[in-house]
């Protein structure tokens, strides 16, 4: 009314009756960080810590069941059928006959296949390439059942020699015979993929500092050793020789044990520093289980559908398209069932786990968000969702939960990115095999002439097989990442 005393505005009431996001947090961390106010000086308020005044959302964790998966011998055995199957296709690509002409006719023949044209010592010389990895299987699985008597264990010493001994001569033999009927460049060809494998799995190392791996997280001993080795800028020809040495056996033989996610998640021992360290652990493990993936998968489908076409003679007329596009399906089924057993659910939800701890940031426009209260990042602070913090001349802004990530590294975001989704790689795995088989079948139903009907026929069985079990393990991970989290389970397997 006029005259009479006036209210406080609506602007002031939001002032004063309100409390501000400065009170409500706090400013100065104890270790160099604080606040900014518009003109994005520093104002320090307290001494208190930013994860003492605002308690990040709990991290919960959902319970997987125990989906079961193939031994390393009967993956290995499965693997090397399927090759042989493959192969098998690939040189009935090659050598096919006209069979059901008459006799009369110049190109009739009496059996499938031109045999005498076939090199027996290169598919000989293959089968056993391809054999290695179960070979090396079956000596691990037999050294580690050795115990008992001296003379079962002298018996195992023996059989795991001679089986040894019977495939170097075998490789020997073939690769004698092929040094006296082809030319040295064929001969190249044969040993072109080891070539490849020593400079770039054994001289490219991950660049970056070397954590200390958390006490709580369990990683194999010889890990740390091969950290240690690799951290020097120059090898030593003893130091190169044990690095080879040791991805040779990576290479061959089966999965290493499988790191565990044993931090405890809310207590005060779970400490950044700790996760990050895990995250980079397990990012190492990843890189090399994916780097074995596209080794051995371009193996196989190099000695599978590759090599073969390198030693046809000039004569021999075959359809490139169909060789071509049958080098392409045996690499991606290969990739598909190695990434399949060296990437299980179980290992997926391990790295979904680090990756809700770790977080993310997303990096804003400058200028945005200037009303706001912004903070300098701090490496040993756990920032909930949502504050906006200062880190290399630039403004952030936490996505996750729990956000311990460094907001400069690429590889941090990366990481997150690929598994705060539990079921990404399992969904982009099944993505592939169905589209392999669906244009299989879309090639079978088109096909005219038997060899082609042969090919798609039984690769297509070994498809199904692969294909069931990643829809089988997409049902049962999808109800259980699905069901609803209560505040009683969140302690439950959380570790």
């Amino acid at each position: 009314m006029p005259g009479g005393r006036r209210g406080p505005s609506r602007q002031q009431l939001s002032r004063s009756a309100l409390p501000s996001l400065q009170t409500l947090v706090g400013g100065n961390l104890g270790n160099g960080t604080g606040l900014r106010n518009r003109s994005s000086n520093v104002v320090g308020l307290s001494a208190l810590p930013l994860s003492a005044l605002i308690t990040p959302e709990p991290v919960r964790h959902a319970r997987i069941p125990e989906l079961p998966l193939d031994s390393s011998l009967l993956f290995e055995f499965l693997l090397f059928l399927y090759l042989l199957v493959a192969l098998f296709v690939q040189y009935m690509n090659i050598y096919r006959t006209v069979w059901w002409y008459p006799y009369s006719h110049p190109a009739a023949s009496t059996s499938l296949q031109n045999f005498h044209l076939m090199d027996y010592h290169l598919a000989i010389f293959i089968t056993v390439m391809l054999a290695r990895r179960l070979v090396w299987t079956i000596v691990s699985e037999v050294s580690q059942s050795s115990g008992g008597s001296l003379l079962r264990y002298v018996a195992l010493i023996a059989a795991r020699l001679s089986l040894l001994t019977m495939c170097g001569w075998v490789l020997c033999w073939t690769l004698v015979n092929l040094c006296k009927n082809h030319s040295v460049l064929n001969l190249l060809f044969l040993g072109y993929p080891f070539g490849v494998y020593v400079p770039l799995c054994c001289f490219h190392q991950e660049g970056g500092k070397s954590q200390t791996p958390p006490a709580d997280c369990d990683y194999p001993a010889d890990h740390h050793q091969q950290t240690d080795l690799t951290e020097s800028p120059f090898f030593r020809p003893r130091d190169f020789l044990f690095l080879l040495r040791e991805n040779l056996r990576e290479q061959l033989s089966s999965p290493p044990h499988m790191p565990t996610h044993t931090c405890p998640p809310h207590t005060h021992s779970h400490t950044p520093e700790l996760i990050r360290a895990e995250v980079e652990e397990l990012k190492s493990d990843f890189n090399r289980r994916i780097k074995e993936v596209l080794f051995n998968s371009l193996f196989s489908a190099y000695y599978v559908a590759f090599l073969p076409l390198c030693f046809v003679k000039s004569t021999q007329y075959y359809d490139m398209r169909w060789s071509c596009e049958h080098l392409i399906m045996v690499w991606i089924n290969a990739f598909v069932m190695l990434m399949s057993q060296l990437l299980p659910p179980s290992y997926c939800d391990l790295l979904h786990r680090s990756a809700a701890h770790l977080g993310r940031w997303q990096k804003l426009e400058h200028g945005s968000y200037s009303n706001a209260p912004q903070h300098v990042w701090s490496e040993s602070t756990i920032w909930p969702q949502g504050v906006l913090v200062r880190h290399s001349r630039s403004l952030y802004k936490a996505v996750g939960a729990y956000n311990v990530a460094l907001p400069s590294d690429v590889s941090h975001a990366r990481f997150y990115f690929l598994f705060h989704k539990p079921l990404r790689i399992l969904n982009l795995l099944i993505w592939i095999e169905s589209s392999v088989v669906l244009y299989q079948l879309y090639s079978l139903l088109r096909s005219e002439r038997w060899n082609h009907t042969l090919s798609l026929g039984l690769i297509l069985f070994c498809n199904y097989y692969v294909l069931f079990k990643l829809l089988r393990d997409r049902i049962v991970l999808g109800k259980a990442y699905s069901y609803p989290l209560s505040s009683s389970s969140l302690g439950l397997k959380s570790q």
